[in-house]
């Protein structure tokens, strides 16, 4: 859909440029017209770029919100290394964090994973407000998170510790 509205801005750009040429009576140069339809429909590509973390963000549904972002620079972008481009996002629905009674402390999160160009993903995580540590959730963890749960230790700091055991 993004090729099809850069093309889209092309052509209208192209077409305002053509009624100005014909207001101004036929004096701008020819390359006036592809120029303006090639700049526009970069400039197009960058803001669609950029906008994408803004867009998705807009999109999360009430109760789930963006805990952490991945912003990246590309050499073929040069631009980016003055003004990096957020090409991941992580989301929590803190509004459906549950308490789970078999570990003391621990709560089940679904986490919300966003990549630019890429189809999102959904994880549950388990993570212990006690003892700060996150284990993916299985069917063999919910059963018994004791001795199932591969937990891996986190800091308070870390943004999904942050974001289901701060009340």
């Amino acid at each position: 859909m993004e090729l099809i509205a850069s093309l889209v801005a092309g052509f209208a750009a192209a077409g305002v440029v053509l009624v100005v040429n014909i207001m101004t009576g036929n004096r701008l140069p020819k390359w006036v017209m592809p120029v303006a339809a090639g700049v526009t429909m970069i400039g197009f590509a960058i803001w669609s770029e950029y906008s994408w973390a803004a867009r998705t963000k807009a999109g999360l549904p009430e109760g789930v919100e963006v805990i952490d972002t991945v912003e990246v620079s590309r050499i073929w972008k040069p631009w980016t290394y003055i003004v990096p481009q957020t090409t991941r996002l992580m989301a929590a629905d803190v509004a459906g964090i549950r308490e789970n009674e078999a570990v003391q402390g621990a709560r089940l999160v679904d986490l919300y994973l966003f990549e630019r160009w890429q189809a999102p993903g959904k994880v549950m995580q388990l993570v212990n407000c006690d003892d700060p540590a996150r284990a993916l959730v299985t069917d063999a963890v919910l059963a018994d998170p004791e001795e199932a749960a591969n937990w891996l230790p986190v800091t308070r700091e870390d943004p999904i510790y942050g974001a289901v055991c701060t009340d």
